[in-house]
């Protein structure tokens, strides 16, 4: 029995280089070819894989046996502080037009790579801002019920790094993304982060530039590999490939008796209110101390020089090298502190 056509590299769609062909590779540059292309596969009983800038996917070795649906299409429609964005659009561009139109809400996620539609799917967020705070309605596909729907803020079940498309992601694919912004006359919206308003040299809470926000995320994100450059391996990566876990009282409590236990009992591990008595712990820290610094590895997958949370492909590697060292990482940190950690990005055809 012959085994699937493969036809399509998957790999150069995705920012770590890495994945094996698929059976089918469709690029949609309008709604409705999405809608078509999803149509299709379902009707038929084919698998499906839904692309966007692929800044958060790893991919098997051994390809994907389906239709890889890349969505490519375009849309920025600004009215006011009302912004509608395509699944399509590149998010990093849509940032930089909206802080040059004077708004705040969004300022802080530039340099984000990936597409506009997987923003509300991770509920991405960086230095201070997760898009939950500024999107008012996704419109998606909705395979199950097999129409188009648009689902306001509320029903999107967002959390840190999650929301109902992830958690059911069969179930959607997201056409177009809707934010409210904010005009604050060109100032950003307060700034949050701790290192943000450090390196602004403003106190937490307080406004610059919108402007000035970005530029200053941007160098941060930079100085950490975490701006895309062909020319750089250390962005040949996800970004930030396992999430800040959140533990439970008891959890803490067992976490910061085996970092006392390790590091001394004179060491504070970083730690962050999550809300009912939950607290989010750094897992660049975790790995640090557990042992895996800047630059580990001695094979095709290392950790970046510049940030242990980021993985990297340094040009020859497969995927099985990255899980090879990302399981490497998450059993060390386990071992060292008893928290697991869990990876950020979708993985297609592998686990970890």
């Amino acid at each position: 029995m012959n085994g699937p056509s493969f036809v399509s590299d998957l790999a150069p769609l995705t920012t770590f280089r890495l994945g094996g062909p698929a059976g089918r590779l469709v690029t949609a540059t309008t709604d409705d070819e999405v809608i078509a292309t999803v149509r299709e596969a379902d009707a038929e009983g084919t698998p499906l894989l839904v692309i966007g800038g692929g800044s958060n996917l790893v991919i098997s070795d051994k390809g994907f046996e389906g239709t890889a649906l890349r969505i490519a299409t375009e849309g920025f429609d600004l009215a006011g502080t009302r912004l509608e964005l395509a699944a399509g659009e590149n998010w990093s561009d849509a940032v930089a037009r909206t802080v040059s139109a004077g708004l705040a809400g969004i300022e802080c996620l530039a340099g984000i790579p990936g597409s506009a539609g997987a923003t509300p799917i991770q509920n991405v967020g960086a230095y201070g801002q997760e898009v939950s705070s500024v999107i008012t309605e996704v419109v998606a596909y909705d395979r199950r019920a097999g129409e188009v729907v648009t689902l306001p803020n509320a029903d999107c079940g967002f959390s840190y790094r999650h929301s109902r498309f992830k958690a059911d992601p069969d179930r959607h694919v997201v056409l177009r993304v809707r934010f409210g912004l904010e005009d604050a006359g060109g100032l950003s919206a307060p700034i949050r982060y701790a290192e943000t308003a450090r390196t602004l040299g403003v106190e937490p809470g307080e406004r610059v530039a919108a402007a000035q926000a970005r530029e200053t995320v941007l160098k941060l994100r930079a100085g950490k590999g975490m701006v895309l450059d062909p020319e750089d391996h250390d962005t040949w990566s996800a970004g930030s490939f396992f999430t800040n876990p959140v533990l439970g009282p008891d959890e803490h409590a067992a976490f910061l008796a085996r970092a006392a236990e390790r590091l001394g009992p004179d060491v504070a591990p970083p730690a962050y209110p999550a809300g009912e008595g939950r607290v989010k712990v750094s897992a660049a820290w975790l790995i640090d101390k557990a042992g895996f610094t800047k630059g580990y590895g001695t094979g095709p997958a290392r950790i970046s020089g510049k940030h242990t949370l980021a993985l990297t492909n340094r040009g020859s590697a497969t995927t099985e090298d990255l899980l090879a060292l990302a399981r490497e990482v998450r059993d060390g940190v386990r071992g060292a502190f008893g928290v697991t950690l869990v990876n950020e990005p979708v993985t297609v055809g592998v686990s970890l």
